[in-house]
């Protein structure tokens, strides 16, 4: 293994994992480049389809029960303002190893701590942090209930009465300016970039994008980029939604219903757009680490904090609809002087918790407490680690309102425990789109039993206070106390 590596993270907002190759439905030339020297984790998931609590354990390792962010920290119905006390990010260990940090961009892990609080030694911009607020006050409402509603919809508008209407995509002609926040990172990127390389030893920068997130607003030098004839409906577009719990349909119904099939492909198109947008901002900085000169022992990595729907069931965004769109993320990795085999794609069960620990390993300085991750350094080298897991969780509490939701998926099945509704059993070996829920088939109990077994001993191992035995709390069909051997059928 090669020495220290240098360490350059870009992590997008709301980027699906198939905008990429092997799937490719976005042009991204500068990452398919990347992909070709690198390694690409295509079955990686974030563990909460959130800004907050994703990046929070992008950052520590850690699931929301142990790290403490479980929402967005920047608004008044946060269920926290930030990590529980005690836990450290990889980035703490880093800079007690002797790495200089930089760091512009998206932070959203705490309002009562910021990167520099966190081994960062250098900034640009940074969002997400001490002293925002996101969300409005009573004085937003009183603007909109004085404001003049349209007569009709116009395309691509959600009406909203109350709550204020929304332009869902747009596009106009850019210039030559460097206006929008992403354009701004990517600038401090390669000023950081500069800095960080002139120095001794090794370094590390995370630059943190708000692209792709709603609402999809691009330049049409970008959009024109993609015929809209070209744009395919989702395979679980036509989804009826039965089966499903109640306020999915209410979304699906409420809100996205009101989009034509026209207007919905005009999103994915607009959506599409702005991930290439982002690919030519992440070339720029790439070009500016080949300038450097220390590109060979710098470890890349693209990745997203969650995903967005797309269409997928008639949905967009993320949310308490617990499906594959929102949760199966991207990862990017080049390190020329490391990895083994470049041009490789890998299939484990990749989580946003194992890059701590890489980076943890990397550094030579190990996490101060047991992680939920695992380091991904064995497939770096070529191959896997002796054991792996062979399951993927997810924990919510919803997004502003509260909700209780854990998930497991393994290759073949998948279940969510919903609190609010009846749970859901995808046969994911002949239903991969997730359309008919098998909660209530009975050839498939012993499946059942067996991921609520496994959410259960999730549960556990990361202190999850999910559990609850209260006649009108816990309703899952089996409980945490149900014997192993009933479990395992």
């Amino acid at each position: 293994m090669a020495e220290k590596p240098n360490l350059l993270i870009f992590m997008t907002d709301h980027q699906r994992a198939d905008t990429l190759l092997p799937w490719g439905r976005a042009k991204t030339p500068n990452l398919d480049r990347m992909a070709k020297e690198g390694l690409t984790f295509t079955q990686t998931f974030c563990p909460s389809p959130h800004c907050c609590p994703s990046r929070a354990t992008f950052m520590t390792g850690l699931y929301p029960s142990r790290h403490g962010v479980w929402n967005n920290i920047c608004n008044d119905w946060a269920l926290s303002r930030g990590l529980n006390p005690g836990v450290r990010c990889w980035s703490d260990d880093l800079a007690a190893a002797g790495y200089r940090l930089g760091y512009a961009g998206k932070w959203h892990v705490s309002v009562e701590e910021g990167p520099t609080d966190h081994g960062f030694c250098q900034t640009g911009r940074v969002s997400g942090t001490k002293g925002e607020v996101h969300g409005c006050g009573w004085d937003t409402y009183d603007r909109i209930a004085r404001s003049t509603r349209p007569q009709a919809r116009g395309e691509g508008q959600l009406l909203r009465s109350g709550w204020g209407d929304v332009q869902l995509y747009g596009s106009w002609v850019h210039g030559n300016e460097r206006v929008t926040h992403d354009e701004k990172v990517a600038d401090d990127g390669i000023s950081l970039i500069r800095d960080l390389a002139a120095g001794d030893g090794p370094w590390g920068l995370f630059l943190g994008a708000i692209m792709p997130h709603d609402t999809y607003l691009v330049p049409t030098c970008y959009r024109d980029l993609y015929r809209l004839d070209e744009i395919a409906l989702p395979p679980s577009f036509a989804d009826d939604m039965s089966g499903k719990p109640g306020i999915v349909r209410r979304i699906r119904r409420d809100l996205w219903g009101q989009l034509t099939e026209h207007e919905v492909r005009e999103t994915i198109r607009h959506y599409m757009a702005m991930c290439t947008w982002l690919d030519a901002l992440f070339g720029e900085v790439l070009a500016a680490l080949d300038a450097s000169g220390q590109a060979d022992n710098t470890l890349v990595v693209y990745c997203s904090d969650h995903g967005d729907y797309m269409g997928d069931h008639g949905l967009f965004t993320k949310g308490i609809p617990c499906y594959r769109g929102a949760y199966h993320v991207p990862a990017v990795l080049r390190w020329p002087k490391g990895i083994v085999g470049p041009g490789r794609t890998e299939e484990a069960l990749v989580s946003l918790a194992d890059f701590a620990p890489t980076f943890q390993e990397l550094a030579g300085c190990g996490p101060n407490l047991e992680l939920t991750g695992q380091s991904l350094v064995p497939f770096l080298r070529g191959g896997p680690p002796p054991v792996w897991r062979d399951e993927i969780h997810t924990q919510c509490n919803g997004v502003e309102l509260y909700y209780t939701q854990r998930s497991v998926m393994t290759r073949d099945f998948k279940y969510v425990l919903n609190g609010f509704d009846d749970d859901e059993l995808y046969d994911l070996r002949n239903d991969p789109h997730e359309l008919r829920n098998r909660i209530h088939d009975s050839d498939y109990a012993g499946v059942a039993r067996d991921l609520l077994g496994r959410i259960w001993r999730f549960a556990r191992n990361e202190k999850d206070k999910l559990p609850n035995p209260y006649l009108t709390v816990g309703l899952a069909q089996y409980g945490p106390g149900t014997p192993v051997e009933e479990m395992n059928g």
